[in-house]
């Protein structure tokens, strides 16, 4: 049974309909007219004869009851991000891999069940393992209870402690550890008869240190973050073609960027059976013993990188010479969510391969820039030169010629770095079309994405931690935190889904379930979903809590 509106004139009557099959057809059958809706609204009898019903209906009598203040609370837990994150925590086997790496390790507490607190953490608030602890006396995660903060710092001590068996010497200063072989089931568990690593991406980033920074990890290096008083490390994040998260290297902060290509490029063949891969890097990372390594029969290796435009002289004069025409790929955008424009070309230079690539559009942007720079500067340095010299990016457009004493504008500078507006080169041993190799650069991104997810989002810093193998831990969670981020974003793109991350979040962790006590039972009501909550336990393959429920 059921309500309906029916209508005759200007006049709308509620009434009781029924519905019923009689040979296997589906009829309604109108059992009562209560009477017109707007009368009944206006005098307040429709209220009062649903009020009435609901002493029929327990279940609505409690969720009636708890809405005006009536029942008793006994406990409110937020059950959003254990209902999704701990179902793909089991799928993407994270949790027996974990158990396993634990087989012959006795600790007086459930190592998984800390780790996996931990992981949560970062996703949905992030800060310090102190922090973490705190966080979960709110939300119902099976088997933390009994935690404490040790726990957790024993925890990152056990996921960054280095194994006994190292299959090679520690490279560049870290070690072999526990993070490392789970990382490798994990990747044997995606893994098929068919599938390996024909394309990862790699890059590397730095993260400073509040205290010392552990033993040997932490060290004054370059620091992407602006802050070279601290110290600091440096993490490289590797993914694979389909933008899972494959593995993270942690090296002292002092390690440059150029020097970690190679160990990485010999580390993956190890560590993950495969016999031939192809690297995917930026600029950083090229030198001329980095690529005869990479194509040397020790490595053999193929390599997609970025070339420096500016420092490096064949590329320069040479390449950026080149006068051949670029083939269009992608044309000028017609709507915000077309690819971005591209043009390429293949430059060769003897048995060496170049793909000079141009978005037309940045390179607009790029002389708009600088002409908003240039023209400041004409305006500002009659006044004096001193503010401006310390800007960077007036810097560089700036001279001092020998005997003047204040600074002019260097017109060969600024005519100079016109050449390079919305282009890159990139430096290949691939045969593949220019527009190939540079369709799968651009795919570097999704490492960029990931890193300033593990920086903003997670919040991996900053870092208090004092020993190596807790620090190692700690990003390892970070790195956790991403893979189920990357598993569930792959579900939901296999349901065709829209969403915003911010908004997952968001309705995940104010699903709340809320026991109370009415006529001395004890009920179990759910919060409204809210933000992209639904999307979320769709795509994970969970079911929400009903509404209401009795607790046994």
């Amino acid at each position: 049974m059921y309500f309906r509106v029916k209508r005759t004139g200007s006049y709308a009557y509620l009434q009781i309909v029924e519905s019923f099959r009689d040979d296997g057809q589906v009829h309604q059958r109108v059992l009562s007219t209560v009477g017109r809706l707007d009368a009944l609204q206006a005098s307040g009898q429709l209220e009062s004869l649903l009020r009435s019903g609901l002493r029929f209906c327990q279940k609505l009598a409690v969720i009636d009851a708890h809405a005006a203040g009536q029942t008793e609370p006994v406990a409110v837990a937020r059950v959003g991000p254990d209902l999704v994150f701990g179902r793909l925590w089991e799928e993407l086997g994270i949790r027996r891999t974990i158990r396993e790496a634990l087989e012959d390790r006795h600790y007086g507490f459930d190592v998984e069940r800390a780790i996996y607190l931990t992981v949560l953490h970062r996703l949905f608030a992030s800060g310090s393992d102190r922090a973490a602890e705190r966080w979960r006396q709110s939300y119902r995660l099976p088997g933390t209870a009994e935690l404490e903060l040790h726990h957790l710092y024993r925890a990152m001590a056990f996921l960054g402690g280095p194994l006994q068996e190292q299959l090679s010497r520690p490279v560049l200063g870290a070690p072999r550890c526990t993070k490392d072989w789970i990382e490798e089931a994990l990747f044997a568990r995606r893994r098929d008869l068919f599938s390996g690593l024909d394309l990862v991406f790699f890059d590397t980033t730095s993260i400073y240190f509040e205290g010392r920074g552990g033993q040997e990890i932490g060290r004054r290096g370059k620091s992407k973050d602006h802050r070279p008083d601290l110290p600091q490390m440096v993490v490289g994040l590797v993914l694979d073609e389909e933008g899972w998260p494959l593995c993270c290297e942690i090296w002292p902060g002092n390690t440059a960027d150029v020097n970690t290509l190679l160990p990485v490029a010999a580390r993956l063949q190890v560590r993950f059976g495969v016999r031939r891969i192809c690297l995917v890097s930026d600029r950083g990372m090229i030198s001329a013993p980095t690529i005869a390594a990479l194509e040397s029969g020790v490595l053999d290796c193929d390599y997609i990188l970025g070339a420096r435009m500016r420092s490096n002289k064949e590329v320069r004069d040479v390449v950026l010479a080149d006068r051949s025409a670029y083939r269009e790929i992608h044309p000028e955008r017609q709507r915000a969510k077309d690819p971005s424009p591209l043009q390429v070309k293949e430059v060769r230079v003897q048995d060496r391969r170049y793909v000079v690539c141009l978005n037309e559009e940045q390179r607009r942007k790029d002389a708009a820039d600088r002409g908003a720079i240039v023209a400041h500067l004409r305006q500002q340095l009659p006044q004096g030169d001193k503010a401006l010299v310390g800007n960077e990016g007036y810097r560089k457009y700036l001279q001092k010629a020998k005997g003047q004493r204040h600074f002019t504008i260097d017109e060969a500078k600024v005519k100079e770095e016109a050449r390079y507006d919305g282009q890159w080169v990139l430096r290949t041993n691939r045969t593949e079309p220019p527009e190939v190799i540079a369709g799968a650069y651009k795919q570097l991104w999704m490492v960029e994405e990931m890193f300033r997810t593990m920086k903003s989002i997670l919040e991996t810093r900053p870092i208090y931690h004092k020993l190596d193998e807790t620090i190692r831990g700690h990003v390892f969670c970070s790195f956790l935190a991403l893979l189920l981020r990357r598993g569930l974003e792959r579900r939901l793109e296999q349901k065709g889904a829209s969403w915003e991350w911010a908004e997952i979040l968001r309705g995940l962790d104010n699903l709340q379930e809320v026991e109370a006590v009415f006529q001395g039972k004890r009920f179990v009501l759910r919060s409204q979903v809210i933000g992209e909550a639904h999307k979320a336990c769709l795509a994970a393959g969970v079911a929400l809590p009903p509404t209401l429920r009795e607790k046994e």
